[in-house]
């Protein structure tokens, strides 16, 4: 029982940790492979409705992940009127990091659940949404857990084409998110709370 409540203090202890952290280095204090396993092992543990599986995972690293911010520096240089120095400044931020994981989910598995129970239909992408909002999270709190410190993007759906293009996706893979990575140079910046009574209720 000792073993079961220190176990719940370290998890809530890394939930807590767990901050946006914007100043990111191209070192990691973890080799790329166990990376790539804290991945693989948030994919395939993290529920979903219906056990549907639906999100997917791509790991950018090294030049891979330069190109990422390259070509979103790009897209956004085609469409951002005025001076383009700041936005600028934020690409070099996101590819100053290790790497950078993005978050899809497979429409054409969606769309199959809607089709085989209709009467949900309706609630597939919300309940698609929550997965992959999980699995971002377990992800996100396994890196902090680990030395890494990571922040989250949504240059969707700007980017979306090339970046299918670029990596070869298929084409029923909708992008959500992208989160660069890397060691932390700066700390997380002062986060207030608004009151829990506010936020939650509890019946007896």
């Amino acid at each position: 029982m000792a073993g079961s409540v220190e176990t719940a203090k370290e998890f809530l202890a890394a939930v807590r940790e767990r901050r946006t952290i914007y100043g990111l280095s191209k070192e990691s204090p973890i080799s790329d492979e166990r990376i790539v396993h804290i991945v693989e092992e948030s994919v395939k543990h993290t529920p979903s409705a219906f056990n549907s599986q639906s999100a997917r995972v791509v790991v950018l690293l090294g030049e891979q992940h330069n190109k990422l911010w390259d070509l979103t520096k790009e897209t956004l240089r085609a469409i951002v009127v005025g001076d383009f120095q700041a936005t600028e400044q934020k690409m070099k931020g996101f590819q100053s990091g290790h790497g950078t994981i993005l978050y899809f989910e497979d429409m054409e598995v969606i769309e199959g659940l809607q089709a085989n129970f209709s009467s949900y239909k309706e609630h597939f992408p919300n309940w698609s949404m929550q997965s992959n909002g999980m699995l971002q999270m377990v992800i996100w709190t396994a890196l902090e857990n680990e030395g890494l410190g990571a922040n989250l993007q949504h240059y969707n759906p700007l980017i979306d084409q090339k970046v299918k293009e670029t990596w070869k996706l298929p084409d029923t893979w909708k992008l959500l998110a992208q989160m660069p990575f890397g060691k932390p140079t700066a700390p997380a910046g002062e986060k207030e709370f608004k009151p829990l009574e506010e936020r939650m209720k509890v019946f007896k």
